[in-house]
């Protein structure tokens, strides 16, 4: 490429970092897709870097960068935080401890870890507004200097207000923020009236405190990877994949952290229904294995599956809104071990990329899936292009410490550590799909990431979903799907009201304020008003309910009656009851202000005549597949030698540089003209 280069020679980049590999994806200006694997560093920003050189890519050649990160989300499981405080109203220190006051879980395994926030660095102050908004106690301002003092004398660095009913009011707590800055110069100030402007004092203070907690990390992040890019000749903005589906430019990031909890998982999610699309299904489930853990998500009728209350940490919930995925403690990376009673378990423990699988040969020495893969031989003895060596013999070594105790051979324990991890999976898609009403057998299931197409194949044959999609790129697909998002801010405000009695005048003007606040957000991150899309959203529910259900409203507004059908049919579709004479209420208003970035095209290929191809293996391998008693010979095919049209019978194996597709016997794959292979099994 030329130093200046034409639009055609411009590239576009996204970047997934996971625990185990930072994953590239690159598409020149042509359309040719470049991908490159490495293993994710202690400073990830050097993983970016490092598989940018791999990809053999140069960052004055890059004209849209997007990336998705675990930052945060490390962050909140590992609880590496900086001092956090919190000042509320009197009256109200507890309200994180005290949650809502229940068990929310009987399971034995999963405790609510205490609060972010240590009592000592809750204090309070003497203020009070009223359910409708109205001052009952002014802020006692000379209290509010004090507090601010004391949080200096110990050196917090973020500091989270929370209200009782700000939502309704925000002066005290901006107020009390006003004098945070001036008493804390440089100390990160969240109000939970900015964060989460919303009744329900619990899911607001956990929010906004844990807003607090990551923007000191975020924060800093997002600049020195801004400045590490631009200092390699990136002159760009760099786009933050957050939790909602969208991206954000740094120096939004460095406001709502929170937002970033979840920007990995949702990047698979995304593409998962992109690709699914591409290939004729509205209804399709992501099956997303990496080194560390299993993300699962659902798309219904071409719409993926959304929640406003999530968490990383059991018992602390985060409330804005996200894709909905659940993940587990799954991937090739997870460890197989017993329990007290001797049974075999797989993960949520894992070996991650330090020191990594014992076939890593890095002092790693517990068995994991990547581990009894190798020993099946569905893998070989190469990973990532040659990034890593595997070492079967210390693959085996460590799978005979679980094979001993139950008395098994190493060859039937490693197929026994599969079928569980299998099994834990297979659950995984259950709860998302059939514990909401939804039929596996209706959708297609995409299998990606480093190890879900060594998966995939059993869990639709354990489901009996009919077609599983394998993306052209599968390592890589996450990192994909952050180049497939838009600009995007959710913004909503309580808005309580009978549906029947509504002024739809000052409705309207509500949501135009809403609009407004995220037209200004926009145009903040140089998004073009010809770009600029708004989305919006009524949150209905029944009289006396708590949960709400958002149904979209197009303007101008009209008529709710539609509103109010809708909420009763999706009320049925989720819930399996609806009253049509029962009240319904608005609960809360949205809009989602999305600014439309320019997305990756791919043209079709043209399909050959499968009678015509017969397929040359790279190798021939003895596999020993879960499901069967005795090694077989199969082939192993390079999938850049299998040309779209071309078909392969099972058994058999498909290797590129980022995944290994396992076609079990039993089950052909068909290549279509995206690329993708196409997994059915045979009569």
């Amino acid at each position: 490429m030329s130093e200046t280069g034409s639009r055609a020679e411009k590239v576009r980049t996204a970047v997934d970092i996971g625990g185990t590999f930072t994953d590239v994806f690159i598409q020149r200006g042509d359309g040719t897709i470049v991908t490159a694997k490495y293993p994710t560093q202690a400073d990830p920003i050097e993983g970016v870097l490092a598989g940018m050189r791999q990809a053999g890519v140069s960052w004055e050649d890059v004209e849209f960068f997007s990336h998705g990160t675990t930052i945060a989300t490390n962050a909140l499981i590992t609880r590496k935080f900086p001092r956090v405080a919190l000042v509320t109203t009197e009256g109200f220190r507890d309200v994180l401890e005290i949650r809502r006051g229940d068990r929310e879980s009987w399971d034995p395994y999963e405790e609510v870890a205490p609060p972010i926030v240590a009592r000592r660095h809750r204090l309070t102050v003497r203020e009070r507004i009223g359910y409708d908004g109205k001052v009952l106690q002014a802020l006692d301002e000379d209290q509010a200097r004090d507090v601010a003092r004391i949080l200096k004398r110990r050196a917090v660095e973020a500091v989270a207000v929370c209200f009782v009913n700000s939502f309704t009011n925000p002066e005290h707590e901006e107020l009390m923020a006003e004098i945070l800055q001036e008493e804390l110069p440089g100390v990160s100030v969240t109000t939970s009236s900015d964060v989460l402007p919303e009744i329900f004092e619990y899911e607001r203070f956990s929010t906004t405190v844990a807003n607090a907690a990551l923007v000191p990390i975020i924060g800093p992040y997002a600049r020195s990877l801004e400045g590490r890019l631009s200092e390699n000749g990136y002159d760009n903005d760099v786009l933050l994949l957050h939790s909602g589906g969208g991206v954000m430019t740094p120096a939004l990031a460095e406001k709502y952290g929170a937002r970033l909890a979840a920007s990995g998982i949702a990047a698979g999610a995304i593409a998962s229904r992109h690709i699914a699309r591409m290939c004729g299904y509205e209804n399709s489930i992501g099956f997303d294995m990496g080194g560390t853990s299993t993300d699962v998500s659902l798309t219904d009728n071409g719409v993926l599956g959304t929640t406003n209350r999530w968490s990383v940490e059991f018992g602390h919930p985060i409330c804005f809104p996200s894709i909905e995925v659940l993940t587990i403690g799954a991937g090739g990376g997870s460890i197989a071990w017993l329990d007290d009673a001797g049974s075999l378990r797989n993960g949520p423990q894992s070996a991650g990329s330090e020191p990594g699988p014992a076939c890593y040969g890095m002092s790693g020495e517990a068995a994991t899936n990547t581990d009894a893969n190798l020993v099946l031989g569905t893998v070989g003895k190469k990973l990532a292009g040659g990034v890593r060596e595997l070492d079967e013999g210390q693959a085996r070594a460590a799978i005979e410490k679980v094979a001993a105790p139950l008395g098994l051979d190493v060859e039937t324990a490693a197929q026994s550590i599969i079928k569980v991890a299998n099994a834990n999976m297979a659950d995984a898609i259950r709860l998302i799909s059939i514990r909401k009403g939804h039929d596996p057998r209706d959708f297609a299931l995409v299998g990606f990431g480093g190890a879900g197409p060594l998966h995939a194949a059993y869990l639709a044959k354990d489901l009996g979903i009919p077609t599983v999609i394998i993306p052209p790129h599968p390592g890589v697909t996450s990192a994909m799907g952050c180049m497939l998002v838009d600009v995007q801010h959710d913004l909503t405000t309580m808005y309580l009201a009978d549906a029947t009695e509504v002024d739809l005048g000052h409705l309207a003007e509500s949501f135009r304020k809403l609009q407004a606040d995220g037209r200004e957000r926009l145009v903040a991150e140089h998004v073009a008003e010809q770009d600029m899309v708004f989305e919006y959203y009524v949150d209905t529910r029944y009289m006396g309910q708590w949960r709400a259900i958002a149904v979209p409203v197009s303007m101008p507004l009209t008529s709710l009656d539609e509103v109010v059908s809708t909420f009763h049919a999706q009320h049925l579709k989720e819930h399996n009851y609806a009253d049509d004479n029962a009240g319904v209420e608005i609960y809360r208003i949205s809009v989602r202000a999305i600014g439309v970035t320019p997305k990756p095209t791919v043209e079709p290929a043209e399909l050959i005549d499968p009678a015509t191809f017969t397929p040359t293996p790279a190798e021939m391998r003895r596999v020993l597949f879960p499901d069967e008693t005795a090694r077989l010979d199969t082939p192993v095919y390079d999938r850049a030698d299998l040309p779209a049209g071309a078909v392969i019978a099972g058994p058999c194996i498909v290797d590129q540089l980022d995944s290994t597709t396992v076609v079990p016997p039993h089950t052909t794959a068909r290549v279509d003209e995206w690329g993708n292979l196409l997994l059915q099994p045979t009569a």
